[in-house]
């Protein structure tokens, strides 16, 4: 159950993305996230990677059919992708409300992209990633179709164990890299980065070597490793991941799809990046709690969970399973927690209309119960709770928080563990 848990929670974008956790234990190495996901559409970042230098597919943006038509003439390709613009994967197996199949076509005729271009903007895209009603499209990109000879996997990441940014490569690419590192790890590779030198030419062409690219190709790649360093170091990334990184027959090499991560803390000085931030499809909810520093993701069940941690997050999650219950949302409050961004969070909790139960599990280590305490009586009183809630705190002024919740004669229930405390909130759906 909690491996279940824990893959709803990534699938929709949590931090604590556990297949990736999968990778980087095999490599050693400690994943850093940011605050919250930038989330940019494919356009955007093939965009910023054109910008440094990176070789990515030639590609126009339509917002109507005729200027997808357009652009179709203009590319002048052998073969063309009309790809539609959504944050959620599994385009390609997509259905549109509009009866077509499929958000990324290939076709040798520009017209042929106009047509499709008219079945796909303004119609809701429905793929496994999006809800049930789908999302609707706005934007296609149109853009070269490239034969791959061979594909290849690289990223560059944040790791704590090297102190700085490392390079992670294998020859095995077009796949996911977690199962080439669990069936194959002797095919992934790693550079640790200086972060004052950079990435060093013979670190560039060993990396390049591994990736199993030779000759002229093996030069070529290892400036596209250099390059893709460079972008992200100028957007203050966490991560590029390029996978396919692929060989053409024409002898390119080629990012043909990649991932970028940002670092939020940046915002101050990348304004022009996060202007680009797409959050037409994003939960209203999700949006909510980030303005307060706050990890929210929706469930379908009906006890609410406010935590602090996303692994003490997940646990709630799965022993509420455990008991019977059904959490109805992952709330991850963090770590320098404010009174506002508890009573914020109360007032998210109690705003689903499926809620019938709230269950706090806090584990004071930099956050101070007492805060807890406070911000949970004071949205108690001010939004007149009126469904049973559960407490379970431990940890730093432990003590103090117990007796703010005590003295506040508030129809509180105290529990004494994890286990405990789940039990009590799912008793209290079921009287």
């Amino acid at each position: 159950m909690a491996a279940s848990m824990a893959s709803q929670a990534a699938a929709r974008g949590l931090r604590a993305a556990t297949s990736k956790h999968a990778l980087l234990d095999k490599l050693k190495c400690t994943w850093l996230s940011p605050r919250r996901w930038l989330n940019l559409q494919e356009y955007q970042s093939k965009k910023l990677m054109q910008e440094s230098g990176v070789a990515v597919q030639r590609f126009y943006v339509a917002d109507t059919a005729s200027e997808a038509l357009e652009a179709a003439k203009r590319l002048n390709a052998k073969e063309i992708v009309l790809k539609a613009q959504i944050l959620a994967g599994g385009r390609g197996k997509g259905v549109f409300d509009s009866g077509l199949k499929g958000g990324v076509h290939l076709t040798k005729d520009p017209a042929v992209v106009g047509e499709l271009a008219n079945k796909m903007l303004g119609f809701n895209l429905t793929t496994k990633q999006t809800p049930k009603d789908g999302v609707k499209v706005k934007t296609v990109m149109v853009a070269e179709a490239l034969d791959i000879t061979r594909e290849t996997y690289f990223a560059i990441l944040m790791d704590r164990s090297c102190n700085g940014p490392v390079m992670v490569g294998s020859p095995q690419g077009g796949m996911d890299i977690e199962e080439v590192a669990a069936s194959t790890p002797e095919l992934i590779f790693k550079e640790a980065i200086d972060i004052f030198e950079g990435v060093r030419d013979d670190q560039a062409l060993r990396m390049a070597a591994n990736l199993g690219f030779k000759g002229p190709l093996q030069r070529q790649a290892a400036d596209q490793i250099k390059r893709l360093y460079d972008l992200f170091l100028k957007v203050d990334a966490t991560q590029v991941e390029v996978n396919p990184l692929g060989e053409t027959p024409e002898g390119q090499v080629v990012c043909f799809d990649a991932k970028i991560n940002f670092d939020d803390n940046a915002e101050f000085r990348q304004k022009a990046v996060f202007a680009m931030d797409d959050m037409t499809e994003s939960d209203p909810t999700e949006m909510e709690a980030a303005k307060w520093d706050l990890k929210y993701i929706g469930l379908d069940g009906n006890i609410a969970c406010f935590v602090n941690g996303a692994g003490l997050a997940m646990a709630t999650c799965d022993i509420i399973d455990l008991h019977g219950g059904k959490p109805a949302n992952f709330l991850d409050l963090g770590g320098g927690v404010k009174e506002r961004q508890v009573y914020e969070a109360f007032k998210l909790l109690t705003a689903d209309p499926k809620v019938e139960a709230i269950l706090v599990n806090i584990f004071g280590g930099i956050v101070n119960c007492a805060i807890i305490a406070n911000g949970i009586t004071k949205a108690c009183r001010e939004l007149e709770l009126k469904v049973p809630l559960v407490v379970r705190l431990e940890g730093t002024n432990v003590n103090e928080a117990k007796r703010i919740l005590t003295e506040s004669g508030l129809p509180i229930t105290a529990a004494e563990n994890l286990d405990d405390a789940a039990k009590k909130a799912v008793a209290a759906i079921k009287k």
